[in-house]
């Protein structure tokens, strides 16, 4: 079962790249001289886009961050060790003076997503510091490195 889920290519992280390279933008994918292989690089604006499942990266009171039944110790251990996986890479990024941003699964199934799009364009182009989508309104926890 394990053996059929992607790292790279998956529906969310296709429907982003799509929605961007509509709106103009031009990128790399899964460069690997960047910490953690991020999905989408915009080399010229100097930001790293992740899209990230928000079942195994564990979105924060997220529907879809379920824990199996089966073997609860297993997937909590895994799951920690994605979460630490990923604030690690991101303070790197962050340190090496990329941009980041995190898209998390749960918005690229709404049928319409033009409007986190429109977020994620306006914010790469502005300059501004790292974002999450959706944004963690008044919510700290420890996978949130911003």
């Amino acid at each position: 079962m394990m053996s059929g889920i992607r790292s790279a290519n998956t529906k969310p992280e296709v429907r982003v790249r799509s929605e961007l390279h509509a709106r103009g933008f031009r990128f790399r994918l899964h460069d690997r001289r960047l910490p953690g292989k991020p999905d989408i690089v915009l080399p010229k604006w100097r930001v790293v886009v992740e899209v990230r499942g928000c079942f195994w990266h564990r979105h924060h009171n997220c529907r879809f961050a379920t824990t199996p039944a089966t073997r609860p110790e297993f997937w909590l251990t895994k799951f920690a060790a994605n979460v630490d996986r990923d604030r690690d890479n991101i303070v790197k990024l962050i340190s090496a003076g990329w941009r980041v941003a995190i898209i998390w699964e749960c918005v690229t199934r709404l049928t319409d997503i033009t409007p986190e799009m429109d977020l994620l364009a306006a914010w790469i182009r502005s300059g501004g510091q790292n974002i999450q989508i959706p944004e963690l309104l008044h919510e700290t926890h420890a996978g949130n490195p911003f």
